[in-house]
C-alpha cells in the first residue's frame, strides 16, 4: 500500500496564471471515521480510494486508489454519506513539484487550498508566492470533514 506525504496550505495569491490544466471534481465519502472511503468523478473518469489514518499529525497516511468505471462511480456517490464536494483543481507547477490547488463550490464557497505531495516528510520544496498559512493536520480542511462541516458554517478560518 502507498504512504502519501502530503502539505497542505491556504491560497492567497494568484495561481491560475501558472496553472498547466484544470478539471472538475466531484466527490463524495462513504465512510469518514478515521479510515476514509472515498467516491470520485474528475471528468469523464471514476475512481475509488480507501485512506488510513494519519499518525503523525496529518503529514501522511496510506493510500490506495483504483480507478473504476464512471458509471459505477456515479452508482456509488449514491451511497455517499452528507452530499457531494464540488471543487474545480488546478495543477501548478513549481520549483520541480506540481501544487494542486482546489477552489470549492457550494456551502465551501471561498476556500481555496493547495497541497503538495512529497517523496518523504522532511522533503524540502520551494514555496510559490500565492501559498499562505500551513494548515496539514489542521482536520477543518480535509474534505471529508468538508462535508460534515461546510466552511460557510466555521466563524474563524
Amino acid at each position: 500500500m502507498a504512504q502519501e506525504i502530503e502539505r497542505k496550505f491556504l491560497v492567497t495569491g494568484d495561481y491560475r496564471s501558472s496553472a498547466t490544466s484544470s478539471s472538475r471534481i466531484a466527490q463524495g465519502y462513504i465512510c469518514c471515521d478515521g479510515r476514509t472511503v472515498r467516491v470520485r468523478i474528475r471528468g469523464d473518469r471514476g475512481y475509488l480510494t480507501i485512506k488510513g489514518p494519519s499518525p503523525d499529525g496529518g503529514l501522511s497516511r496510506y493510500e490506495w486508489e483504483t480507478e473504476i468505471a464512471l458509471d459505477d462511480a456515479r452508482d456509488l456517490m449514491k451511497l455517499c454519506r452528507g452530499g457531494v464536494i464540488d471543487k474545480t483543481r488546478y495543477l501548478v507547477p513549481f520549483g520541480g513539484h506540481t501544487f494542486e490547488v482546489d477552489e470549492f463550490y457550494g456551502d465551501n464557497e471561498g476556500l481555496v487550498v493547495a497541497e503538495v505531495e512529497l517523496s518523504a516528510p522532511d522533503e524540502p520544496f520551494e514555496r510559490p508566492a500565492f501559498l499562505g498559512r500551513e494548515v496539514t493536520g489542521d482536520r477543518r480542511y480535509y474534505n471529508a470533514q468538508l462535508m460534515q462541516r461546510p466552511y460557510c458554517t466555521w466563524k474563524e478560518p
